[in-house]
């Protein structure tokens, strides 16, 4: 009866760790992180309304891909990004934009809290 308990702690230990090492990626990124955009602001070529995001972060073939998609909606926003290395992990999360012509705040980079790299769009 011992050794089943000390197997099943072992387990559950070994589960919590295994957890903890996926949520980063060999990249140096969160696979799956969020982002909370107060007013519509420009990403690529899409125009994301203001909301509560969930992104992940994807591969298509060599290109790095942000998937955006609003809570409790079914379209998801795909734009390219490129990852650029910090030169330690990020403290905060982070948004740099910029105006455009049509007065639309436009995503520059993004960078996300305990992530050594940054997307640029």
């Amino acid at each position: 009866m011992r050794i089943l308990r000390v197997m099943g702690i072992f387990v559950f230990v070994l589960a919590l760790f295994s957890i903890a090492a996926a949520k980063e990626n060999k990249m140096g990124i969160h696979d799956v992180s969020s982002i909370t955009f107060d007013s519509p602001v420009r990403i690529g070529t899409a125009l994301l309304p203001a909301g509560h995001y969930v992104v992940r972060h994807t591969m298509e073939g060599e290109d790095h891909v942000m998937v955006f998609q609003r809570d409790h909606e079914k379209d998801q926003f795909k734009v390219k990004c490129t990852l650029v290395s910090l030169p330690h992990k990020a403290v905060r999360d982070e948004a740099a934009y910029k105006m455009n012509a049509a007065n639309e705040r436009v995503l520059q980079e993004l960078i996300f809290s305990g992530d050594s790299s940054k997307h640029v769009f």
